[in-house]
């Protein structure tokens, strides 16, 4: 087959996802010859928000007009209706997506763990595949903490080539994108580890935008691209300890409607909603200027865009800071994609999770998937291909505890091991239950079962669930024990 042109049609028909494994990896050598003018490989965008809910968008039930632009891209993509993370916490959910292993297997199980330097990224397939990898934005995978003599700290420092993940070919990025700014000032770096400073009064998520559609028009489209873009909207400025959406937000956003996990709850969500709504709408704008962008190069045709996030927020109200908890506001997020292989409307309601995405991104660019990528495709679920589904999403969680959890459509199970230090230990072999819902019955987590003698059975079954895909993941099979 070596050396015979693919049409676009073929090409679309051998990335079709797991079912087409087999076709992908036979042609793998030839999409590898005869290159970008002969093997139609589509441009790929990859725009990953920073602690966004997925009830945030008017697509998943936001009643305020902030997602316009998201909405419409799900209108004609693909919406993923249950998108979980795998992991509630910045860094290992990016080295989740970056790799396609869980985030215990790369090391990185919490924050300020950097990616080891010979992992091997989705940016590697597909430089090795003939794409142009570059990325823009936050990276959070370059600063090691807390870990002896393999510390090192780029958290206010450029990222050197070594730690970038393999995106050789474009670089604009802050390893900690909040310590080198602020919503309304700062800097990332270039690839000559040169300080790139925001205009003056330019809102974080506009600057960043503009460099994206530099990014876009000084393409020569000789290759196709692959170009991840991660922002910090909607996560809290750290060192302001708020939620900080442009200018006129809180005004604009004042009359939300209070999502049902947080209603009569404490936390901080009565003075932060709004602001936080105000990021995601500068988000959606941005979305529709590198859409419009996108058309206006004649290229919508032949990208993919996909759009999510690494979690959600709980505002407070689940434990001390936003996230690092089983709960839906924390894992539950936003997925949508939208370009070949990905149109016509649909709505996927399998439950699908972050970890999904490498080996999608993958299957799109005609990868052969490796063997240690631990999801699947979503194609298959798209062309309705798929097969034995998983019919629950795993997650590891980490810094507020050591704790483990699965959710299926109506079950959340999880555990936490007590012997276990939350900065020092990636997992452990005696968890405690600590958490049972209901979902049917009880969609915001109100009520925990976890010690209710009636629901004994349930949680045997989702115990042994668990620990299958505890082992699945390369883990230990643990002694979990009643709460």
């Amino acid at each position: 087959m070596v050396g015979r042109k693919l049409s676009r049609r073929d090409f679309l028909q051998l990335s079709a996802g797991a079912a087409a494994g087999a076709l992908l990896a036979g042609w793998h050598s030839s999409l590898q010859t005869v290159g970008r003018g002969n093997a139609v490989q589509p441009n790929i965008l990859f725009i990953l928000s920073d602690q966004q809910r997925w009830d945030t968008l008017g697509c998943y039930g936001q009643e305020l007009d902030v997602t316009p632009n998201l909405d419409r891209m799900a209108a004609e993509g693909v919406r993923f209706e249950h998108a979980f993370t795998c992991q509630p916490l910045c860094g290992p959910a990016r080295a989740c997506l970056q790799t396609g292993k869980y985030a215990t297997e790369t090391g990185c199980f919490r924050n300020r763990i950097a990616l080891p330097l010979d992992e091997t990224t989705i940016a590697h397939h597909l430089s090795d595949a003939g794409y142009e990898v570059g990325y823009i934005g936050k990276w959070h995978l370059a600063s090691t903490q807390g870990m002896g003599d393999a510390d090192a700290n780029y958290r206010t420092q450029p990222v050197p080539p070594e730690r970038r993940g393999g995106y050789k070919d474009y670089w604009l990025a802050s390893d900690v994108l909040e310590a080198t700014s602020h919503s309304y000032d700062g800097h990332m770096f270039n690839a000559d580890m040169e300080p790139v400073y925001f205009p003056q009064g330019r809102y974080r998520v506009d600057a960043q935008t503009d460099w994206v559609l530099d990014y876009l028009r000084t393409r020569d489209g000789k290759r196709p691209f692959f170009l991840f873009v991660s922002y910090l909207e909607p996560h809290h400025q750290n060192d302001h300890d708020q939620y900080e959406g442009p200018a006129g937000s809180k005004e604009r956003f004042k009359d939300f409607k209070v999502p049902g996990d947080l209603v009569d709850t404490e936390g901080d969500w009565r003075e932060s909603y709004p602001d936080y709504l105000g990021c995601v709408n500068s988000l959606d704008e941005n979305l529709g200027r590198i859409r419009s962008e996108l058309d206006r190069l004649s290229w919508a045709e032949d990208t993919l865009v996909i759009y999510t996030s690494d979690h959600g927020s709980h505002f407070r109200t689940r434990n001390e800071e936003y996230k690092r908890s089983c709960h839906d506001a924390s894992i539950r997020i936003p997925l949508i994609a939208c370009g070949p292989g990905f149109r016509g409307g649909k709505v996927i309601r399998e439950l699908v999770s972050l970890i999904d995405l490498a080996p999608t991104v993958l299957a799109t660019g005609g990868v052969e998937i490796p063997a240690s990528m631990r999801g699947r495709p979503l194609r298959g679920l798209v062309e309705e291909k798929a097969t034995h589904w998983p019919e629950e999403v795993f997650v590891q969680i980490s810094e507020s505890e050591v704790g483990r959890a699965i959710r299926t459509r109506r079950w959340k199970y999880s555990v936490a091991a007590p012997d276990r230090k939350t900065k020092k230990h990636p997992g452990g072999e005696l968890y405690v239950e600590q958490f049972l819902y209901d979902l049917e019955n009880d969609p915001h987590e109100r009520d925990n079962l976890v010690r209710s003698p009636d629901h004994a059975g349930v949680r045997a079954v989702l115990r042994e669930r668990l620990k299958r895909r505890m082992a699945a993941a390369g883990e230990a099979i643990p002694l979990v024990v009643p709460a």
